[in-house]
C-alpha cells in the first residue's frame, strides 16, 4: 500500500522520505522565481522573505504530475492512498481526482482512494501519520480508507493570526481592517468549516486569543487525556511553547506534537500564526 500527499500536510522533509510517504509539492513563487514546496525551497527562505515584505504566491500541483506517478502505481498493480489538502483551498484535490478517473479507463482495476480530508496543516499532517501507523498495522485497504476518512471528518482547527498586515498585503483582509486591528490589537480566530477557513471571533491580545480557543477546544473536544494535539506555528516557536504549555495545564492531553506552518500555507498566513489541531467528540 502506497501512501501519498501533498505538502501542505506541514511535516517534516525527513518524515517523508523516513515513512516512505510520496509527496506531491505544491508550488511557491518568490520574486519570479518558482520552486517546488519543500523539495526547493524551505520554510525559513519563505519566511526571510514575508519579513522582507515580500508575498509570495502559490499554485497547485499540476494533473500531468499525478498522470504520471499515479500511473506508476497501476503498472505495478499496488493500492495507493492519497491524503489531499482541502478541496476548498486548493484545485489540488480535484486535478488528482481527474487523473484518477483518465487513467481508470485505461487501468481499470486501479486501486487508488482519493481522501478529501478538508483539512490543512498539521490536521492533514495527523492524517498522513495516521495512514502510515495503520499501514504499519497491517489494516487492509479499505479499513484503513474508512478510518482515515472517519478522522478527516472529525479533526478541528483552530487558528489565530499574528500579521494582519500580511493579510492585507494578500487582499484577504482590507488595508483599513488590518491599520485598525493592528491598533487595537485584535487577534482574529478562525476555524475550518466544511474546508473552508472561516472567521469564528475576535479577540484582544493573544493571551485572551489563547484562552478562548482553549475554552473552544474543551467545548468540542471534551476529555483529551487519549487524545493527541497538533499545533503548527509559522516561524514563531516561542509563541507555540506558550500554546503548548497553556494546553498541558488546562487539558492534560496524551500527546503535544508540533510542526511548522510550511510555505505553501505561510504564504497566506504569515508570521506568527498559531494553529492547533485535535479531533471532536
Amino acid at each position: 500500500m502506497k501512501i501519498f500527499t501533498d505538502s501542505s500536510s506541514d511535516l517534516p522533509k525527513s518524515y517523508y522520505e523516513k515513512e516512505d510517504v510520496h509527496l506531491f509539492p505544491l508550488r511557491v513563487l518568490i520574486k519570479g522565481v518558482e520552486y517546488d514546496d519543500v523539495m526547493g525551497i524551505s520554510t525559513d527562505q519563505v519566511y526571510a522573505a514575508i519579513a522582507e515584505g515580500e508575498v509570495p504566491k502559490t499554485s497547485q500541483v499540476s494533473l500531468e504530475i499525478f498522470l504520471s506517478t499515479f500511473e506508476q502505481l497501476a503498472q505495478l498493480g499496488e493500492e495507493g492512498i492519497y491524503i489531499a489538502f482541502s478541496s476548498h483551498l486548493s484545485g489540488t484535490c480535484q486535478s488528482a481526482i481527474l487523473a484518477k478517473n483518465q487513467l481508470l479507463e485505461t487501468y481499470p482495476n486501479l486501486k487508488l482512494a482519493i481522501i478529501d480530508t478538508k483539512c490543512a496543516s498539521y490536521g492533514q499532517g495527523l492524517i498522513v501519520k495516521e495512514a502510515v501507523r495503520l499501514k504499519k498495522f497491517g489494516m487492509a485497504f479499505d479499513d484503513v480508507v474508512a478510518q482515515l476518512t472517519e478522522m478527516a471528518n472529525s479533526m478541528e482547527h483552530l487558528f489565530t493570526v499574528g500579521d494582519l498586515n500580511h493579510l492585507a498585503k494578500g487582499g484577504r483582509i482590507s488595508r483599513s481592517s488590518a491599520f485598525m486591528g493592528g491598533l487595537l490589537n485584535i487577534k482574529p480566530i478562525l476555524n475550518m468549516e466544511d474546508g473552508k477557513l472561516v472567521p469564528l471571533e475576535k479577540t484582544r491580545g493573544f493571551k485572551k486569543a489563547t484562552q478562548r480557543m482553549l475554552a473552544i477546544m474543551k467545548e468540542r473536544g471534551g476529555d483529551f487525556t487519549n487524545k493527541t494535539v497538533g499545533i503548527s506555528h509559522s516561524n514563531d516557536e516561542e509563541l507555540m511553547h506558550e500554546v503548548k504549555v497553556a494546553i498541558e495545564e488546562a487539558l492534560h492531553p496524551k500527546a503535544i506534537e508540533t510542526t511548522t506552518i510550511g510555505s505553501a500555507i505561510g504564504a497566506h498566513v504569515g508570521r506568527g500564526t498559531i494553529a492547533i489541531f485535535f479531533t471532536n467528540k
